[in-house]
């Protein structure tokens, strides 16, 4: 059966080769517009699989995923300026062929540079420019940005402002802020998505509008629907928060037992409950000890205020950890970011290398919300499921707070009250061939299974920047694609499907999990 799938696909993918469009057609477009096409990266043609996968790839759902599968692209465009984004869209939908932009390449089931039709690939990494204006508390930043280039610009510049967003410095803010974008200081500022105030954005017919042109529906798509469906945001004008000089941030460890579990247990309870200024959250991972593998528990926090506070308010709701201040390091918002990647000590110049990646090059990753505790012998199995893998884990990240108190139609993320927690599932392996992906995505899906009946339902919640195939792809049809598009967005689907319709009617911007137009 496997040998019919995989010749029915090859066949699939060779009727498609024939009809790509030569790298040198392509450039003659882009040269009927301008007399030199410039900043292009070409990909050798010796083979139309592109198995050669990027650093952050990940597998897909099927037994061959679009790491295996993908097409190479015709032509990596890395413009320098916005009427070369322009030309790239005209000259493509001229020829037929796709646009995947790419911002930082962290797409989780890479739909920002893999594609089984013929395409090309925007790379963005030449327009990174950040705007500081402290006066309005805001910046305009160009979407080939990383958050860390990001972080590392405000920290320059000031010293009691952040941006509510992700820890991941090489994550790329275009799709990380058009995804929702959660963070430490969410609890306290709200998602990324959530601080956007203007966009500039390139629609279908290489027209550049603002949140006034653009209009109201489209700039609500723009922040949690997933930008890639709508055009290509240029910038984002965000609204910058205001933090202590000095934070606290803590780590508190426990391996597999009776205890982990009910600290685990009594986390779910207060985690969404703190003082909004607290974020803790739990890593569920293993480790090689002594010859054996132990599962642990690792509590991982940032207070937006000192120590003398942070014990206390600890004393009063979380007890059972047994926090002491000796456990605790006071240290600047950009420091807690190095601190939260296992960075603490490095300089701050390592938050500017946008090549951070896992040490373990392919991934399957999956996402749930919890709106009830998790009885505590689930995390029993979770452990015993944990001792058959080399690199699972589990992050268990609280919501509440300000994130609950705007509501799920105030843009396309809509996870807010009633949800206590997120959970991201992740396995990690080294191995580039399909038997060893199959192994992997087949104990995740497991895993995930077994968790059906503790997690949200009608529709079972997942985070679009968490990708997952596994939920469905686009057929063509609006109806079929409710099947995944709710879990992302609920019941904010439907009017990313009618924005979809007005801004981009003939459906030029799509991928695997971009939302269809609806009229």
């Amino acid at each position: 059966m496997r040998d019919l799938a995989l010749c029915l696909l090859l066949f699939f993918l060779a009727k498609h080769v024939s009809s790509v469009p030569p790298k040198e057609q392509f450039q003659s477009c882009l040269s009927t517009i301008t007399k030199k096409p410039n900043n292009l990266t070409n990909h050798t043609s010796d083979s139309r699989l592109y198995t050669a996968s990027l650093e952050s790839s990940s597998p897909d759902t099927s037994f061959l995923n679009l790491n295996f599968t993908s097409l190479k692209p015709i032509l990596t465009l890395k413009p320098k300026s916005e009427s070369e984004i322009k030309k790239s869209i005209l000259c493509s939908k001229k020829l037929g062929v796709q646009v995947r932009t790419l911002s930082g390449g962290h797409d989780y089931e890479g739909l920002s540079y893999l594609s089984l039709s013929p395409f090309i690939i925007i790379d963005l990494v030449n327009l990174r420019t950040i705007n500081i204006n402290l006066t309005e508390e805001t910046a305009w930043i160009q979407s080939g940005a990383t958050l860390g280039e990001l972080y590392y610009k405000i920290a320059k510049t000031s010293k009691v402002h952040a941006f509510a967003a992700g820890i991941c410095p090489s994550v790329g803010v275009g799709g990380h802020i058009s995804g929702g974008g959660l963070g430490t200081i969410m609890r306290k500022h709200g998602l990324a998505s959530d601080n956007v105030v203007d966009a500039r954005l390139m629609d279908v017919n290489g027209r550049i509008l603002d949140r006034r042109t653009m209009g109201e529906d489209v700039f609500w798509a723009l922040r949690g629907g997933g930008a890639a469906s709508f055009g290509v945001v240029l910038s984002w004008k965000v609204k910058l928060a205001r933090v202590p000089e000095k934070v606290t941030c803590f780590i508190s460890q426990h391996p597999m037992g009776a205890s982990m579990n009910k600290l685990v247990h009594r986390w779910q309870y207060i985690g969404a409950e703190l003082d909004q200024s607290l974020f803790i959250r739990a890593i569920i991972d293993n480790s090689l000890e002594g010859g054996q593998r132990r599962v642990k528990t690792t509590f991982q926090a940032l207070f937006l205020g000192g120590v003398d506070r942070l014990i206390p308010l600890m004393n009063q709701k979380f007890p059972e950890l047994g926090l002491r201040a000796q456990d605790c390091s006071e240290m600047s918002w950009i420091e807690s970011i190095m601190f939260f990647n296992w960075k603490s000590g490095q300089p701050l110049e390592t938050m500017l290398n946008r090549d951070l990646r896992y040490e373990d090059l392919y991934f399957k990753a999956k996402s749930d919300f919890v709106q009830k505790p998790v009885p505590e012998n689930v995390f029993e199995e979770v452990t015993k499921r944990f001792l058959e893998k080399e690199t699972p884990l589990m992050i268990l990240e609280p919501l509440g707070g300000r994130i609950s108190e705007i509501s799920e139609t105030d843009s396309p993320y809509p996870h807010r009250r009633g949800n206590i927690y997120n959970i991201q599932y992740m396995v990690k392996w080294k191995v580039n061939e399909v038997e060893e992906m199959n192994k992997h995505v087949t104990w995740m899906r497991m895993l995930y299974d077994y968790m059906t009946p503790y997690v949200s339902a009608s529709p079972r919640g997942a985070y679009l920047n968490y990708r997952d195939l596994d939920l469905g792809n686009n057929t063509g049809s609006f109806e079929d694609a409710r099947i995944w598009g709710e879990k992302y967005y609920r019941g904010n689907f439907k009017k990313l499907g009618l924005v979809k319709g007005k801004i981009d009617p003939t459906n030029f911007f799509r991928n695997e999990q971009s939302i269809p137009p609806l009229f």
